[in-house]
């Protein structure tokens, strides 16, 4: 038998594993797997917490900054918005407090938590407009772009 091949466009509007026999096609894999993490460490090489589950963030959407080098944006700052970051982030091209339902993303409102690109976050600090960061939550890698003690001076989690 003979299968004709599918476009990347309908496997995406498919939203399904595709299987040829029992062998599963991986190379077309929408999002990186788990598999694909790297370990889950924060910002003082502890086990990494959770950011938030309500509504699920993480760039592998596990309610974690978890990373990986498919995560080109590095969505690694566990921050808590604001009224003013939420504007700053529109305003920047990344409208974050309008729903959009064909993500399942209910958008953001002040005081959620949110795993944000460390870039944003240190654009948003330029600019005085960086949210409070959770740095528990805050994946290691983000100090490849942010410096520690910067991010601990907008810590929510330091005694």
């Amino acid at each position: 038998m003979q299968h004709s091949p599918l476009t990347y466009q309908e496997v995406a509007r498919s939203n399904m594993s595709l299987f040829f026999g029992s062998r599963e096609v991986t190379s077309l894999r929408m999002r990186p797997t788990t598999r694909d993490m790297d370990r889950s460490v924060n910002v003082f090489g502890e086990a990494l917490q959770g950011c938030n589950d309500r509504p699920m963030t993480g760039f592998f959407r596990d309610g974690c900054c978890n990373t990986s080098d498919a995560d080109t944006g590095s969505h690694t700052v566990c921050v808590e918005v604001t009224q003013e970051f939420l504007e700053f982030s529109r305003f920047r091209g990344n409208d974050l407090s309008t729903p959009r339902p064909e993500f399942h993303f209910p958008g953001l409102k002040p005081g959620d938590r949110w795993c944000l690109c460390a870039a944003r976050w240190l654009e948003a600090q330029e600019q005085g407009m960086a949210p409070r960061v959770l740095l528990k939550g805050t994946h290691v890698r983000a100090l490849e772009i942010v410096p520690l003690a910067l991010l601990k001076r907008f810590a929510l989690d330091l005694s």
